[in-house]
């Protein structure tokens, strides 16, 4: 397995795995198989996968587009790939972008540095959402329409844009991952969210100074310092063969050799993760969605039913179902919070696995952030690892 520390962080993520990776490792290995291939069904940021990947055939797979950006990055040669001329012709190509902006629409300026009131702060923040009603005419202008004064400030935007715009360019290439990788990580530090992107804050006279910070903060700044250290990135290893896919889970273990190693770790609440990375799949997709709600979500979020109490039951036996259908093994993540109790869960996975697969649990209690979604940030939770070893 490769170290987490090794595996460059990328973005704020509820639920990320990187915490108990070695417990996860520890798991495979008492599965005593000789499985060549492993499935990250729900790969989220691809943690799991890039881990795994100096071991396994890794098939990195989820519904959502930005999950791929993170999988190709980390399973792709960037420092063979790519150069330090390739990070300043970059550079110098965003910055020629924003330049063009800034000409054809010199009266937009908002500086957050000459605030000198929760009124006129609150005043210029409006203005900026009120883009949202205008055409611009301009190519790679969908985040300023759509975004300024919300997640991030008009300013902050045109950088996202810009470099959204760059990106572009390099499609189809190693590069075209580092720029983007890059860009979330910047996106993720300079929202004024808390931490994911559910809603923006509104201001208020007492959170003000806070939004103020994450205001003056510099998405090229961030976006740069990223950059420089994945064209440094080899995680690679060219005996073992990365597959990254964007299918729903079940189409997904149709297509999973027979005697793999499947991980999965489904979501667990009610809360859709689309509803707190829409506006990364955005960026990813960039295809100009229609937009609703306060948090401007997209009309097309993926909803889950592991994330319905009506459907998550159901959802687990055909999970179950087609692991066995594949002869395959089954490490499952999982909380003691969710939707399914233990005892839940693992009534369904004997009755649908029981006679063919040795079944066992092992907990980890550990510190899972809430990424402000309460009056408590952080929370103590019981990661369930259940593993479905076929006999």
């Amino acid at each position: 397995m490769i170290s987490p520390t090794n595996i460059p962080h990328i973005l704020k993520y509820m639920g990320s795995k990187r915490e108990i990776l070695y417990l996860i490792n520890d798991t495979i290995d008492e599965l005593h198989t000789d499985s060549a291939t492993l499935c990250d069904l729900f790969a989220g940021t691809a943690i799991v996968s890039a881990a795994f990947q100096d071991q396994y055939n890794v098939i990195s797979n989820d519904i959502q587009n930005y999950s791929n950006i993170f999988a190709y990055t980390y399973s792709s040669n960037m420092h063979q790939a790519l150069s330090r001329s390739f990070v300043e012709n970059v550079k110098d190509q965003i910055q020629k972008f924003v330049e063009e902006w800034h000409k054809t629409f010199p009266s937009y300026q908002f500086n957050y540095e000459n605030v000198d009131s929760y009124e006129h702060f609150f005043k210029i923040e409006k203005e900026q959402q009120e883009f949202i009603n205008k055409d611009f005419g301009i190519g790679f202008s969908l985040f300023v329409k759509n975004y300024s004064g919300t997640y991030w400030s008009y300013e902050q935007c045109v950088w996202i844009d810009s470099i959204r715009a760059v990106a572009e360019k390099y499609k189809g290439t190693v590069g075209y991952y580092a720029i983007m990788s890059s860009l979330i990580f910047a996106m993720s530090y300079t929202s004024q969210s808390t931490g994911h992107f559910a809603q923006y804050r509104d201001i208020t006279k007492s959170n003000a100074n806070d939004i103020l910070l994450y205001r003056k903060k510099s998405v090229f700044s961030l976006f740069e310092k990223k950059l420089e250290e994945l064209v440094l990135l080899n995680l690679t290893n060219k005996d073992h063969k990365v597959t990254i896919k964007s299918l729903d889970y079940l189409d997904c273990l149709r297509i999973v050799p027979e005697e793999s190693i499947v991980y999965a770790d489904p979501p667990y609440s009610a809360v859709h993760y689309s509803r707190f990375y829409h506006v990364i799949e955005t960026l990813v997709k960039y295809d100009h969605p229609h937009l609703e709600y306060k948090g401007r979500y997209r009309d097309d979020r993926h909803q889950s039913p592991f994330d319905k109490r009506k459907e998550v039951a159901n959802a687990f036996q055909l999970l179950f179902k087609a692991i066995d259908e594949r002869k395959s093994h089954l490490i499952l993540s999982y909380s003691d919070n969710g939707l399914l109790s233990r005892e839940e869960l693992l009534e369904i996975g004997y009755k649908t696995l029981g006679t063919l697969y040795d079944i066992s649990m092992k907990e980890k209690r550990y510190i899972h952030s809430k990424m402000g979604r309460s009056d408590k940030s952080r929370l103590e939770v019981n990661e369930l690892l259940f593993s479905f070893r076929r006999r």
